[in-house]
Formats: C-alpha cells, sequence, structure tokens
C-alpha cells in the first residue's frame, strides 16, 4: 500500500484547472467506472476535465454517466495530445505501467505536468508524482471512493458518480464473490445505495445487453473451443481472428468468458487466448493462493493480481497456448 495524504491530494487538486483522466488499454468495467466517477467528481469542483482512453470500450458501457465525453486517442491522437500538453494534472487510473496503453503511454512520458496513480494492481511502475495504491483494495473504484471521501466530500457522491462506482465494483469482483471482496467493500456498497442507485438496473445495463451473435459465439465456445490441460486443474479456450469474426466480434464480446470452466469441479486455473489486433491477448484466473500474476509477467510480458491477470504473445495462437501448456505444471 502507498497513499499520499489526503492533504496532499487536496492541495494538487485545488490548485490544477486542466485534468486529464486516462485509463488502460481495452477498458473494463473498473476502469471506464472509476475515471468516470472521478471525471464527475471533479466538475462538481468547478475543474475543467477530460478523460482520455487508449482505444474503444464495450457498448455496454456507454450508458456510464459523462460516457459521451469520452476521448479515444486511438482516434483523435492530435487531440489528445494537446490536452495531455496543456493538462496541470493528470490522472492514471486502473493501471501501474505505461506499457498497459501503448502509444498514449509515449505521451505520458513527456507530460510535464504532476501525475497521480490510483490502482489496486502488484508491482506499480516509479512513474508517477503522487500515489494512491492499494493492492487489497477490490477495485480502483473502491480507491476512488475512499479519495473523495477522505477528501471530506463524501457529499457530492450523488448518483451519477454512485452508478459509475457501484459498476466497478461490480464488475471487478465478477458480482461480489472474488476473494478480494471484503467488510469494506460492502460498506462502500451500502453508502452508494443511499444516492438512490438501482443495483438491478446497474447488473442489467451491463450483463443483460448480450447480442444474438455474443450469445452464440459463447455457446460456440463452450462447445467446440474448451479444452483441458491434461494432468493439471486447469482449462482454457483459444479463438482465432477468423472465429471471432464468424461471430460478428464486437469490442467486450468475451468479457468473462475466461471465468467459466470454473464451473468444472476440480478446475483451479482458467486461461483465454484471443488472436486480434496482430497478437494474442491473453487472459488468466485461478483460485487459491495460485499466482496468475507472477506467470503472466514472468512468462507472457503481462501482469495484474493474484488471481487474475493478462498478458500477451507475438507467437502464433498455437504456439502460445503449447508454451502454456508446457508451463501449466509450474502454477502447481
Amino acid at each position: 500500500m502507498q497513499k499520499d495524504s489526503f492533504l496532499k491530494f487536496k492541495n494538487v487538486i485545488k490548485k490544477a484547472n486542466n485534468i486529464v483522466i486516462t485509463t488502460h488499454w481495452s477498458p473494463d468495467g473498473d476502469a471506464m467506472g472509476s475515471s468516470l466517477a472521478l471525471y464527475n467528481y471533479l466538475l462538481q469542483l468547478g475543474k475543467k476535465v477530460k478523460v482520455v482512453v487508449p482505444n474503444a470500450y464495450p457498448e455496454f458501457l456507454d450508458w456510464l454517466p459523462g460516457n459521451k465525453s469520452v476521448i479515444i486517442h486511438q482516434k483523435n491522437q492530435a487531440k489528445v495530445e494537446k490536452l495531455v500538453n496543456n493538462a496541470d494534472l493528470i490522472f492514471t487510473l486502473d493501471f501501474n505501467s505505461f506499457k498497459r496503453i501503448e502509444k498514449l503511454g509515449e505521451l505520458l512520458e513527456k507530460a510535464s505536468a504532476p501525475i497521480v496513480l490510483i490502482d489496486h494492481h502488484q508491482q506499480a511502475d516509479n512513474y508517477a508524482t503522487y500515489y494512491f495504491y492499494d493492492v487489497a483494495a477490490c477495485s480502483t473504484c473502491e480507491l476512488i471512493y475512499e479519495l473523495i471521501a477522505g477528501l471530506g466530500d463524501k457529499k457530492l457522491i450523488d448518483k451519477k458518480i454512485a452508478a459509475c462506482i457501484y459498476t466497478g465494483l461490480m464488475t471487478d469482483t465478477g458480482s461480489f464473490r472474488y476473494p478480494s471482496v471484503t467488510a469494506k467493500t460492502h460498506m462502500v456498497i451500502s453508502e452508494l445505495l443511499k444516492t438512490g442507485i438501482v443495483p438491478a438496473d446497474i447488473h442489467s445495463a451491463v450483463y443483460d445487453t448480450y447480442s444474438y451473435e455474443r450469445l452464440k459465439l459463447l455457446g460456440y465456445l463452450l462447445s467446440e473451443k474448451m479444452e483441458r490441460v491434461n494432468d493439471f486443474p486447469a482449462a482454457y479456450f483459444a479463438i482465432t481472428e477468423s472465429e471471432l469474426k464468424r461471430f460478428s466480434y464486437q469490442k467486450g464480446d468475451t468479457e468473462g468468458i475466461v471465468n467459466y470452466p470454473f464451473s468444472i469441479k476440480g478446475i483451479k486455473v482458467c486461461a483465454l487466448f484471443m488472436e486480434s489486433e496482430g497478437y494474442i491477448k491473453i487472459s488468466f484466473r485461478s483460485k487459491g493462493k495460485i499466482d496468475v500474476n507472477k506467470f503472466a509477467r514472468e512468462h507472457f510480458s503481462g501482469g495484474g493480481h493474484i488471481n487474475a491477470a493478462g498478458g500477451k504473445s507475438t507467437q502464433t495462437l498455437e504456439q502460445t497456448v503449447n508454451k502454456f501448456i508446457a508451463l501449466a505444471k509450474t502454477l502447481f
């Protein structure tokens, strides 16, 4: 845990006028929830704020309050460069290495503005000026709540901010079933509910918006692409880019699929290998003390949490899967 004082944050935010918030490549619910929660909070303080993301995010997050103001770096590079250069404070949320934001990281490395890191992933790089960093937090959204409350502004957490924070809490904990969920998590939820948000509506907005093709893709993966690793309690999916195109793949369509093999008795590690955008995108999940963060860092240029991590490979899909199978024994 590394946290600068609330007084320090209060002073640095007070001095800032032009603020940029950014998050990781392929933003998920916690990335967008934390970014837009902070965005809506800073607007209430009278700040000029922009949320910048490296690339597009799933449509099922489009309803989040403030979504229409988000700028995608891939589509607006010149505009983002100008925003970063003119910023007097930059927040980086839900990631801890510039490698996680691709070309946007090169811009931030040259930025003159102080940078605030707010994150809960392990082994943060030492790039920020200020830190609000805790690997024990269930999500970055939990830290955003803690920061706003610590600054004495809990009263400013309205329905918009609460909906964003709840989304990150819900999605990053598998609807509150992961070991990262604590009494503190539920305390935060109880405070958010006081704003009038309806959890059922938020859950439906995120999880009940599947396209016909996405559900067909899920069925195909479960029936045709799920494999077990011989001799080890591990299972995986490997899907090609052409298969994704066959099911009219949209960003976010494979969200959560990596967890399905846990329904099989005895499975302790799950993996998803997906051919996309010129490389293999990898997701790892585990149970108990099996450390997929270390595994991803050492073998697949990735990282994350002990029980949930990501990585990538520039090898072919077949070579990447074979590498995983060969190394699986090191996990157990």
